[in-house]
């Protein structure tokens, strides 16, 4: 069979995508990276890759406190209204993608490999879970070994896809800390949690803080700092940016998504469907939407006003 009866093959399969680079379905944040992949093969909800997204990253052999972290971590975030984007290693990977899944929130795993394999083993469960629960996604042909040389690549779209990466635990010469310079590169902000000075896997935390990511001590203090930023890359994304002063309450965008808006739960997809908005648009503003208290999330990626 040639490469392209493989890939039609595949895609007959329920759940599966392959999105090019030129499509509307492309993640927005992923086109502006350098090196942007050209197509992204994936198995699960596309709405996942145009949530607000946040990285987890850090050691395959976390302590058990460091596990806990990116757990928790993932849990809080996930029900604040972002997607939790992690590599689906074993570790604080795994621990996230978890966290994620046990808020009911959506996660996405980028994979180092043909998305037709899965690695490590142990994690197949996991797999799929997060395809039920968000995407798995690889830029990578069908059939590819997961090499050595496609993780640090597969790390750029980790943090490309995110508007910030959290580092839990990693030691001073680890993959987790090349995915925080590939997100300063990338202009995406870096979040550390500090550890023991003991603690061997606490070090490369301790050198990202030193050298300028934010320290951070519980998942609110990331929810305040993107919050903002969510709004700002909206109003970038939308066709047509609001007069200058004007409140975002009175945007006509926002209240025409307000309007679609009902107490019986929609996905990002639905909405945007209804609205005329695009599902870029859409994901950003439902996150400020939440943020204020407004509509909440629900189980699946669903959102729904929230009772006067």
């Amino acid at each position: 069979m040639t490469t392209n009866e493989i890939d039609q093959e595949w895609l007959d399969e329920p759940q599966h995508h392959i999105i090019a680079a030129e499509s509307d379905d492309f993640p927005h944040l992923l086109r502006q990276i350098p090196d942007p992949p050209k197509q992204l093969y994936v198995v699960g909800n596309i709405d996942a890759l145009h949530l607000p997204a946040l990285a987890i990253v850090g050691s395959r052999n976390p302590t058990r406190g460091g596990r806990q972290n990116a757990y928790e971590f993932a849990k809080h975030l996930g029900r604040s209204g972002f997607c939790i984007v992690s590599g689906l290693a074993q570790g604080i990977d795994a621990a996230a993608h978890e966290g994620a899944l046990d808020a009911d929130a959506m996660t996405v795993a980028f994979l180092g490999h043909g998305i037709d394999r899965i690695y490590p083993a142990e994690n197949r469960e996991l797999a799929h879970r997060i395809a039920a629960g968000g995407a798995l996604c690889s830029e990578y042909p069908l059939g590819s070994p997961p090499r050595k040389e496609h993780f640090p690549r597969r790390n750029r779209l980790i943090s490309g896809l995110s508007l910030g990466t959290l580092v839990v635990e990693a030691a001073k010469r680890s993959g987790s800390l090349i995915s925080a310079r590939l997100a300063a590169e990338q202009g995406r902000e870096i979040f550390a949690i500090p550890g023991s000075i003991h603690n061997p896997m606490s070090r490369g935390c301790h050198q990202l803080i030193r050298q300028g990511a934010k320290l951070v001590e519980s998942a609110d203090d990331i929810v305040s700092e993107l919050g903002p930023m969510v709004g700002h890359l909206m109003q970038n994304a939308a066709t047509e940016a609001p007069e200058t002063g004007t409140s975002k309450h009175h945007d006509p965008d926002y209240e025409k998504l307000l309007q679609t808006l009902s107490y019986d739960p929609a996905s990002a997809d639905e909405l945007a469907e209804q609205s005329g908005l695009t599902i870029d648009q859409v994901s950003s503003m439902l996150l400020i939407l939440e943020l204020e208290k407004k509509i909440e999330a629900q189980a699946g990626g669903r959102y729904a006003r929230r009772p006067a």
